[in-house]
């Protein structure tokens, strides 16, 4: 069987990421520590960006706007102006944070690159993506980028077929079980779960158990090895 289309995803497969929105948390616990503890900050605004989903989507600029609402909450009539300029700031910040790129990536990439074409699949907000796959110098190794609001089945099923493969062509590599797997096993495709630490636990969900498609990688630079085994 051979593989004709890898798609990868971005942030926390290619480059680090929830180590900044790590960091952007615990700057504004800091900053509401008069109303709350940290633990309380953090699942209040764990709680307001999952009710903001539908309205914001994912990415820095929706999760910023979560923590302004949070602070709110918690702060109400006591909380000053000031600590809304700071939260926009810390926003600012998290949009211009830079792009590192996991060890040994660029090389990870052009060993799957003689293998077959790659896809970038992505989602959140337009810019701030296109901004980072500009930053981490990797553009060129892709033949499509996909910049989606969401990753669901129909989502790959399209993609596979824009790219003319058939589900059994493509493999998606990406940390996010909910996000990357599940919705490529259910559209046919093969997927390989690469686990990072700091997961947002919106985007965690069960293994799935014996599937013949799945597999489980220490690191990207695994997924040759194992795309050889499928072909």
């Amino acid at each position: 069987m051979t593989i004709r289309l890898i798609c990868l995803d971005a942030d926390d497969t290619l480059w680090h990421n929830m180590r900044f929105f790590d960091g952007t948390q615990s700057a504004l616990a800091a900053m509401l520590a008069p109303f709350a503890d940290e633990p309380a900050a953090r699942a209040a605004l764990a709680a307001c960006e999952i009710r903001n989903l539908p309205h914001y989507g994912y990415g820095a600029k929706g999760f910023t706007l979560s923590m302004i609402e949070t602070a709110i909450e918690l702060g109400g009539d006591r909380l000053p102006v000031a600590v809304i300029a700071d939260i926009l700031a810390a926003g600012r910040r998290l949009m211009a944070h830079p792009v590192e790129l996991l060890d040994g990536i660029a090389d990870t990439l052009d060993a799957l690159g003689r293998r077959a074409a790659l896809v970038l699949v992505t989602k959140g907000d337009l810019l701030h993506q296109e901004a980072k796959l500009a930053a981490s110098g990797l553009g060129d190794r892709f033949a499509g980028v996909e910049i989606v609001s969401d990753k669901t089945p129909d989502v790959f099923r399209r993609l596979f077929d824009r790219h003319g493969v058939a589900p059994h062509e493509a493999v998606m590599a990406g940390d996010s079980m909910r996000s990357d797997i599940l919705p490529t096993l259910a559209a046919g495709g093969w997927a390989a779960h690469i686990p990072q630490p700091l997961a947002w636990s919106h985007e965690q969900a069960d293994t799935p158990a014996d599937h013949p498609r799945f597999r489980r990688l220490t690191r990207l630079a695994d997924l040759p090895d194992w795309i050889d085994v499928i072909a």
